[in-house]
């Protein structure tokens, strides 16, 4: 950093975190044999699962923006949305190898709509991430804790209206940012 602190490193662990699950898309894409052992398919599937919200969760670290002052915002929005860019590329791309996937096994509609259940899924984990602040690993840590919360949002969502249109939002955005980075990827 310029300002000589270390007040955005948790950046780079942010994007160790959303290189995971484009890992594990790209290592089952190489090892498709795993696609008839349904164990280890539910396993690969659900950790990517798991871990696929940290991709997009970097650009709420733009809400870190009031809290840093070292005179310089234009270097602060510059390196939060790098960081995010990259999170979010790594995300596009593991769902494009997910998608694809997912498209030779059960078709091309049933995989669209996996897709958009999954930018849903991922919009509640940025939300579990952001403001309750789970992690990933929290359904092995401290799965009653998560349950809890997760139980209380959905038997109760009039009274979480706010975590549902947040979620819906984010959802909606991330499904647009993935298609539309799909078509401009297309050739002519």
């Amino acid at each position: 950093m310029t300002s000589g602190r270390f007040s955005y490193a948790f950046l780079a662990w942010n994007l160790f975190l959303a290189v995971i699950p484009y890992a594990l898309s790209n290592w089952l894409s190489r090892n498709l044999n795993l696609m008839k052992r349904r164990v280890g398919l539910f396993f690969l599937v659900f950790t990517w699962l798991l871990f696929m919200p940290n991709c997009f969760y970097i650009l709420t670290d733009l809400f870190h923006l009031d809290n840093m002052s070292n005179g310089r915002p234009w270097f602060d929005l510059t390196l939060i949305l790098s960081f995010a860019w990259n999170g979010i590329l790594f995300g596009i791309v593991s769902m494009r190898t997910m998608e694809k996937l997912l498209a030779k096994a059960k078709g091309k509609l049933i995989s669209a709509v996996i897709i958009c259940i999954v930018m849903g899924l991922n919009a509640f984990g940025i939300y579990l991430g952001r403001f309750l602040r789970f992690n990933s690993w929290d359904i092995i840590i401290s799965p009653l804790a998560l349950f809890d919360e997760v139980t209380q949002l959905v038997l109760n969502p009039y009274d979480f209206r706010s975590v549902w249109a947040m979620s819906i939002c984010f959802a909606l955005f991330m499904i647009i940012l993935y298609y539309s980075s799909n078509k401009l990827s297309e050739p002519d």
